[in-house]
């Protein structure tokens, strides 16, 4: 972690700002916006690009997955601008609180692999594309959503290894464990062999 140099007060708002930021329903709202209905009516009820694409609109799940991603990219990059290092790390980590847990939606969020990446990204891009990478092609092998989400956001921490950036790895390591937290139905359909591909339309 970084030093901690921000006014108490700035981090406090810091905070508040970035968490309502990343409670955002961006998937709600593009759904809506596109006569899909609504998401928490449709297949697994996430507020997610996957979720998204079972209504069969692409374009609806890829301006979700981009939207996502942009809000915790956006927490990050203005903390930092404005702030600092310190005051990026934990907009990064509120900003991802927000989508897991947003109060616009009694705090029944989504599973935060979007807003991960965008986080990723916006605090070192090198290591965001590296995991992002290793979404794509695990999900290409697998077919499997969950199963990309959860091999990338793992392989995060051992791409700043060989990056050589610490100053992340406790974020990292804390926002991939909320990750496994909220995939647990996954997890126990993936060892079920149940898990659906990508593109499917029922969980």
């Amino acid at each position: 972690m970084p030093p901690i140099t921000t006014d108490p007060t700035l981090l406090i708002l810091t905070a508040i700002l970035s968490y309502l930021l990343g409670s955002v329903p961006f998937g709600i709202i593009i759904t809506r916006a596109m006569g899909l209905g609504d998401l928490r009516q449709i297949g697994s009820g996430n507020i997610g690009a996957t979720n998204v694409l079972r209504t069969g609109n692409k374009r609806a799940a890829l301006a979700t997955l981009i939207f996502d991603g942009a809000k915790g990219a956006v927490a990050v990059l203005i903390a930092r601008a404005l702030l600092g290092p310190d005051a990026a790390q934990l907009a990064g980590l509120c900003a991802f609180l927000g989508h897991l847990f947003p109060v616009w939606l009694k705090f029944k969020g989504g599973k935060g692999v979007a807003t991960f990446f965008g986080i990723l990204i916006a605090l070192n891009w090198m290591v965001g594309l590296a995991a992002c990478g290793t979404w794509l092609v695990t999900a290409l092998v697998t077919r499997t959503s969950s199963v990309a989400a959860l091999v990338a956001v793992s392989s995060a921490s051992a791409w700043l290894v060989v990056f050589s950036d610490g100053l992340i790895l406790l974020l990292v390591v804390t926002l991939t464990i909320l990750i496994y937290v909220r995939h647990a139905a996954n997890l126990k359909r993936i060892k079920a062999g149940t898990e659906p591909k990508i593109g499917a339309k029922k969980v």
